[in-house]
């Protein structure tokens, strides 16, 4: 009873085993074709040219190496510390550090820079190594440029106190304004006709004091304060003197209608290859767009409709505003997205509209019609400390500036089809720009970006949610540039190039040819002395260490580990550390053998008892791999994720590739004929 128990659990493991195997030459060969792709490429090139079978070609991407292998820009910086406290450098020069990572990563695209700090006497140095980067000059002004951002408003102090003099002065002139202010609204009241108080009192004499005052019909973005008041004043009525710190206003409602009718609304936009401002990252065609936005037509509603733009819409800051356009009148859309929206129902999604941006999913929020005012008005100017001593400069600092600035991103104006960079601030930088929008309703802020006024909005009403849009008639590529700029923030520290140089790419060829021949001798090697030592399970140790080596390869080329000299080293050592699995199953085995046990039941003895050794020298590899990669930097951690990816590869094919085989060739051989197998037959001693 007993023996048949044992055949039947053979047999299920040959069972077993034949699966497994069949899954590790599935792997091998899943491997192959990621490591060298060009064989298969070739045969499927011939298959297509004879067949016509058009079968796509598999991708052929290079290993990432570094800048040791590949050649790049070394560059040099020192850091300018004099004017920092002492207990800060440190912290300020590791600031620099992290700044210049995040700005080679971002603008120039260099998946593994190497930045690191260093000290020469009592200069802080810092050292950027960027394989892959030809322009070397590109380089140097993406780490070195810092764009100031700043938010100025209009400087009304003069640049010194006015005199007593001086004060005296204004102080009688705005009194003697006030006093014909009075005037006029007195004779105004007791029945003078507006238009002949006007003519008497206005000092408007650019444009209303011959026409009655009349403004014509006013908008809240035109004349806000009159807006105001007219919303609530009755046709015919005439205010109180209204004062600003520039006039004196006497207004009167002569006139009041509907406006052009306004639409709120959002929308998803798809565009494709060739379609205006869209991004190259698209890869749709314009058939595959229609299909898309037509399969997305089929899943939109109201109630996911900004879950869907975020998904989907391909407009630049269209996840952040979840494709809101907000409110906007008749002319400020193109002609197609204008004609189906403006009739369409509130609440509906129309589409898809064909724009020359793309194709649209158009969501109607609502429409109004707001009120329009016919207002006229007498005015007198009064007079400021600036009249008198002008300020040296037109706008002042607000104290809001990109050290605020929490994120950039490119966006779009959907109405004019500008784009734009939309800024969000921090808490600190929300707060700030609350306030300055609040004190500067109906006035502009200006908008600097290193030293020149990019763009200078009117300011309508106060913005309490942080947000705001630099828009300078950007291209899209200068608006990417300046997003990207603004994302890395300043440098703390002001640095100074040192030096420069560019790595010739044929050093790098050069060490990586004779770093492949001296790993591959020594794979060579141990194979060599893997076969002659230990005979067929040398044999098999090899094909198990094959597809080791091109599995650890595949996840280096999948992930994109960096190659460099360290790291090639780190492989060559990682598999030695493979062979070392083996070494370790093969004597135990040996010792099972020299106790006479059947080749089979010796094999897995072998594997269950030369485990501990194999986890535990294993898993201190690992534990080293992390520390250096936690402590470490540049080359160091190129060399510890390398070395740690090997370790847990050859942990894998250790414990389950070289079993898989040796089970499968083993169960072949009747455990009678002990076949001579690691020098020891049954008889052995």
């Amino acid at each position: 009873m007993a023996q048949k128990k044992q055949v039947s659990r053979v047999a299920m493991s040959k069972t077993s085993v034949r699966t497994k195997l069949i899954g590790v030459v599935f792997l091998a060969i899943f491997c192959l074709l990621v490591v060298a792709p060009s064989y298969a490429n070739g045969g499927i090139d011939w298959l297509n040219k004879k067949a016509n079978l058009g079968f796509p070609r598999l991708p052929d991407k290079g290993f990432n190496l570094g800048l040791d292998l590949q050649g790049g820009a070394h560059l040099i910086y020192q850091a300018k510390i004099d004017k920092i406290p002492v207990g800060d450098v440190v912290s300020a020069v590791e600031g620099v550090r992290d700044v210049i990572e995040r700005r080679v990563r971002g603008g120039l695209g260099v998946s593994e820079p190497l930045v690191q700090t260093t000290r020469v006497g009592n200069d802080y140095r810092i050292i950027v190594e960027l394989p892959g980067v030809t322009d070397v000059n590109q380089a140097i002004k993406m780490i070195g440029e810092t764009p100031i951002l700043e938010f100025k408003e209009q400087n009304n102090e003069p640049p010194r106190d006015l005199t007593p003099e001086e004060k005296k002065t204004m102080d009688t002139y705005n009194a003697a304004e006030q006093v014909k202010a009075n005037d006029a609204l007195k004779a105004v009241r007791a029945g003078m006709n507006f238009g002949m108080a006007v003519a008497k009192y206005s000092e408007d004499t650019t444009s209303t004091k011959t026409n009655g005052g009349d403004l014509g019909f006013i908008t809240s973005d035109t004349f806000p304060d009159l807006y105001n008041w007219a919303k609530t004043a009755k046709v015919g009525v005439v205010s109180a003197i209204q004062k600003s710190t520039t006039t004196l206003v006497i207004a009167k409602k002569t006139a009041e209608r509907d406006g052009e009718k306004e639409v709120s609304a959002a929308h998803l936009l798809l565009c494709y290859k060739g379609a205006d401002r869209c991004d190259s990252s698209v890869t749709y065609t314009k058939e595959q767009a229609l299909t898309k936005i037509n399969e997305i037509k089929n899943e939109i509603t109201v109630a996911n409709f900004i879950e869907m733009v975020k998904r989907f819409s391909t407009e630049p800051g269209s996840f952040s505003t979840g494709g809101d356009l907000g409110t906007f009148k008749k002319g400020n859309m193109v002609a197609a997205f204008e004609t189906a929206v403006w009739d369409a129902k509130i609440g509906t999604i129309v589409g898809p509209v064909e724009t020359q941006f793309g194709y649209h999913l158009i969501y109607k929020k609502g429409e109004t019609i707001p009120k329009e005012y016919s207002v006229a008005r007498i005015a007198f100017y009064l007079k400021q400390k600036t009249d008198i001593v002008p300020p040296t400069e037109s706008w002042v600092a607000s104290g809001l500036s990109g050290k605020q600035l929490q994120h950039a991103e490119v966006a779009s104006d959907q109405r004019t089809g500008q784009v734009q960079v939309s800024l969000q601030f921090n808490e600190e930088g929300t707060k700030l720009f609350s306030d300055i929008t609040t004190r500067n309703v109906g006035k502009q802020v200006a908008i600097f970006l290193d030293g020149e006024p990019i763009s200078i909005p009117r300011v309508n009403e106060p913005i309490t949610s942080g947000s705001a849009v630099i828009s300078g008639n950007f291209s899209f590529t200068e608006a990417k540039l300046l997003s990207q700029r603004l994302n890395s923030g300043a440098l703390p520290v002001p640095v100074e190039l040192l030096s420069q140089q560019k790595v010739d790419a044929t050093l790098g060829a050069d060490s990586l040819q004779k770093s492949f021949k001296a790993g591959l001798a020594g794979l060579l090697l141990v194979m060599l002395f893997m076969i002659i030592y230990y005979r067929l399970p040398g044999v098999l140790s090899v094909f198990s260490l094959l597809i080791y080596t091109v599995l650890t390869l595949t996840i280096f080329k999948i992930v994109g580990v960096t190659l460099t000299l360290s790291g090639i080293a780190g492989f060559i050592l990682s598999i030695g550390m493979a062979v070392d699995a083996n070494v370790l199953v093969f004597e135990r085995l040996k010792e099972e053998l020299r106790a006479h046990k059947p080749l089979r039941s010796a094999t897995e003895e072998a594997f269950l008892r030369a485990w501990p050794s194999i986890r535990d020298g294993h898993v201190t590899t690992l534990i080293s791999s992390v520390v250096l990669l936690w402590f470490g930097t540049g080359f160091v951690q190129g060399f510890a994720v390398v070395l740690g990816t090997g370790t847990a590869v050859s942990l894998f094919t250790a414990v389950t590739i070289t079993r898989t085989i040796m089970r499968a060739v083993f169960g072949r051989f009747k455990d009678e004929a002990n076949v001579l197998f690691l020098g020891y037959t049954k008889n052995s001693k």
